[in-house]
């Protein structure tokens, strides 16, 4: 990197309770200067699921701006970015503990950060009509008779995930089929993929495919898990009215094991807000080369 342009980057594990676990983040300070294109080409480089870029905010009562990018295009909005981001611009000086407000594009959302842990706050939760399970099933390699009897929803909080419950078993089988998941995400520009999940005593096993988006399987998934709160109790799994928590295991077949902790708020048989917190252990510091313009 002679004579290159550099900017300092951290790589941290969200939603880990040790380094090496959890869902690896790359972000990438001071990144005001960059293009869509140059944060892009970033992002390939990192090749991790998402690669965040902190930059100054353009909306009044926010503490930044935080654009996000998979290695093959820009979300709106993702959770493990969102809660790591906080973690680390807290742990590095630059916002408080406390209430911290992020921009970015599905609107401004609160986070609590703490020295140990995030709490995300998600967007307005949203649901779907049930939907045909078969193209999801066969998405990701399973079969109807691995169905758990819930109906297939997409529901989201700022970017909408469809939930396909299955037997605990069939977790472990599922197999992706990217071409097929593509073709489930191009049918809406806000859907990301399937979260295929075993549901037990408020506590789910999940494993989440997002292959449209150049993520074949993602350890531990913040925006899934809000919007997992949404469909619990629409589909009657959870409370129709006050507060209920649940716990999602997820990146068990990666070997990366995380955990979420999540909390939903419902009234009338509807979800009114969704929370997700989470644990951060940062693992990596360098410098990038700033790609061409």
């Amino acid at each position: 990197m002679l004579g290159a342009s550099v900017l300092d980057y951290w790589v941290v594990d969200v939603f880990a309770g040790r380094a090496f676990a959890g869902n690896p983040l790359a972000v990438v300070l001071d990144a005001d200067s960059l293009s869509t294109e140059q944060m892009q080409a970033m992002a390939l480089e990192f090749n991790l699921s998402e690669t965040a870029f902190p930059v100054s905010t353009t909306t009044p009562g926010a503490d930044y701006r935080l654009r996000i990018f998979t290695p093959a295009a820009e979300l709106p909005f993702a959770g493990h970015p969102s809660v790591g981001t906080a973690w680390l611009l807290h742990a590095l000086g630059r916002i408080d503990a406390g209430t911290a407000v992020q921009e970015c594009g599905a609107g401004l959302l609160p986070l609590q950060v703490d020295p140990d842990q995030v709490t995300l706050t998600g967007g307005p939760p949203t649901v779907g009509e049930p939907v045909d399970p078969l193209p999801l099933l066969a998405a990701v390699g399973l079969d109807p008779g691995d169905l758990a009897g819930t109906e297939p929803r997409w529901a989201g909080t700022g970017l909408n995930w469809v939930y396909l419950r299955v037997s605990d078993e069939a977790v472990a089988r599922a197999r992706p089929n990217l071409d097929r998941l593509a073709d489930l995400t191009a049918s809406g520009s806000d859907r990301a993929g399937v979260a295929v999940l075993s549901w037990q005593g408020a506590k789910a096993h999940a494993r989440v495919f997002a292959g449209g988006l150049g993520v074949a399987e993602d350890p531990a998934t913040g925006s899934a898990a809000l919007g997992l709160g949404a469909w619990l109790v629409a589909a009657g799994l959870l409370p129709a009215a006050g507060e209920s928590s649940y716990e999602i295991a997820q990146g068990l077949e990666m070997g990366r094991p995380s955990r979420l902790a999540c909390a939903v708020a419902a009234d009338g048989g509807r979800a009114i807000e969704c929370r997700v917190s989470g644990t951060v252990v940062p693992n990596a510091h360098g410098q990038v080369a700033v790609p061409a313009a």
